[in-house]
């Protein structure tokens, strides 16, 4: 006879004798970033605590939970990850964290080494980055399951072929899938650079390979050549042990440098020696090491422009610009736009459990008159928007708002000219340039601000400025700031 009590006995020893899965705290204060990385810590074979602050995960921790790695933000309100990060080291000091920002300091991320962390990731990061840090950790067996997750661009790159412009792209891209030639992605930002270049790489031969992105601008000098190249122990404070570079990362697959215009002329010399050669050396060491990695480039600047003016090598650019694929802006494309609309709508009814439904008449309409500044990125923001807020209204506002203050602009400056015209002589020709010249640096300023999404400091790169510049002429030209 079999009691309730042997029943449960049983029932604790199977639980016993069944392998633990590990177990990820993961420590982030942007809803859809802590879901994201859940899901890519899930896809990979563990078990997932959240919460959205530094506070919190100390809370969760003094409580009993016992992860096998923390994956820690550094941005966050309340207590921060680099404050959590040095208690943590204090009261659990055997257990791993990798810092994860958008912020890419190199004093930052020399801190957070210097309080022990086991890693820094900047996001956004690459599976592929993820998978190596948990291999350093000894944490490679969790990913039974690995390959199950999507990067966001694959749910977009069945909808952008539509338009003619970009059947005709897919048709090179088919085409030059069976070489491994380097290829330039050029087009304005947020245009779609980044679903063009993975596709290049998802029809050639390196499918089975990695897929590896590097932010050229998101990093100063001296952190992009150890994340491209990586570095040996002792290269620099914090360089507790070897490190694999991106092109390591990469080998067997294809590398993606997006904005290769914001690369330093020093970077520029040692990739070409890479392209030249397929070696290179880490960081603070003297081996050469050898990669068999394509390389895909993308660029929002003009990069001939660049080489004539001296920033950008002239060599370089031949050996990057085999094959050329300059993408459109969405407003020429606007065959995307429904389908682009119902993937994203679909996307964050899910990510956010909102109740799905379309869009009113009302937008859809205001839609088909705006110019999306920001392309399909600009898209997606909008759409995700509605889906947390649950409400058109700011949307609407803002496309209103824009397409007014345009017309009142065009109208302003026509109204100048005319002034101008009815009063030659009378004002001096330098008022003349300075008036006109304001009024077009105020529509300029406006529109990069539109594109970067009211990033003040990518504004002014792209403008060719300093930040500081930026400032004053936002004022000087009396810039109405939203963001």
């Amino acid at each position: 006879m079999v009691t309730n009590g042997s029943r449960a006995s049983d029932r604790r020893l199977e639980e016993e004798e069944r392998p633990r899965s590990p177990r990820a705290l993961i420590v982030d204060d942007a809803e859809g970033m802590r879901a994201y990385l859940a899901t890519l810590f899930e896809t990979r074979g563990f078990d997932v605590d959240t919460c959205d602050d530094g506070g919190r995960a100390l809370n969760l921790l003094e409580s009993g939970a016992d992860p096998d790695v923390i994956l820690l933000d550094v941005m966050m309100p309340g207590t921060d990850g680099l404050a959590a990060l040095g208690r943590i080291r204090e009261t659990w000091p055997d257990v791993p964290v990798l810092m994860v920002s958008v912020v890419g300091k190199a004093s930052t991320i020399v801190q957070a080494m210097q309080l022990g962390a086991a890693d820094y990731l900047t996001k956004p990061f690459e599976e592929a980055e993820l998978d190596a840090a948990l291999d350093r950790l000894g944490l490679h067996s969790a990913r039974g399951r690995r390959g199950t997750s999507r990067s966001p661009g694959v749910e977009i790159a069945q909808t952008v072929w539509v338009s003619p412009a970009m059947r005709e792209i897919r048709s090179v891209v088919e085409q030059i899938g069976d070489t491994d030639v380097t290829v330039l992605i050029q087009g304005e930002s947020g245009a779609g650079k980044e679903v063009v270049a993975r596709e290049v790489h998802a029809v050639s031969t390196r499918s089975n390979g990695p897929f590896v992105k590097v932010n050229c601008a998101a990093l100063p000098t001296d952190l992009l050549e150890s994340e491209l190249f990586g570095y040996e122990k002792g290269a620099f404070t914090g360089a507790n042990g070897r490190k694999q570079g991106k092109f390591e990362l990469a080998s067997g697959g294809s590398i993606f440098l997006d904005e290769i215009g914001e690369m330093c002329p020093s970077l520029q010399a040692k990739l070409l020696q890479v392209l030249q050669d397929a070696e290179f050396t880490r960081l603070g060491g003297n081996r050469e090491v050898r990669v068999d990695v394509r390389v895909v480039c993308a660029t929002n600047r003009s990069l001939i422009e660049m080489v004539a003016a001296g920033d950008f090598r002239e060599d370089l650019y031949f050996r990057l610009n085999v094959v050329a694929i300059e993408i459109p802006p969405l407003r020429d494309r606007r065959e995307e736009v429904p389908l682009l609309v119902e993937t994203f709508l679909a996307r964050y009814t899910a990510l956010y459990e909102r109740p799905r439904s379309g869009l009113s008449q009302r937008l859809i309409e205001a839609m088909n008159a705006y110019p999306f500044p920001g392309n399909v990125r600009e898209l997606e923001n909008m759409i995700k928007r509605v889906v947390v807020l649950e409400s058109e209204d700011s949307i609407l506002s803002e496309i209103t708002r824009v397409r007014t203050s345009r017309s009142a602009r065009r109208e302003e400056l026509d109204a100048l000219l005319e002034e101008i015209e009815e009063t030659a002589g009378d004002m001096p020709l330098r008022e003349v340039g300075r008036r006109f010249a304001l009024e077009v640096e105020r529509e300029a300023i406006e529109h990069m601000l539109e594109q970067t999404g009211w990033n003040r400091k990518q504004a002014a790169v792209r403008l060719g400025i300093s930040y500081k510049t930026l400032l004053h002429k936002i004022r000087d030209c009396a810039v109405e700031v939203r963001g």
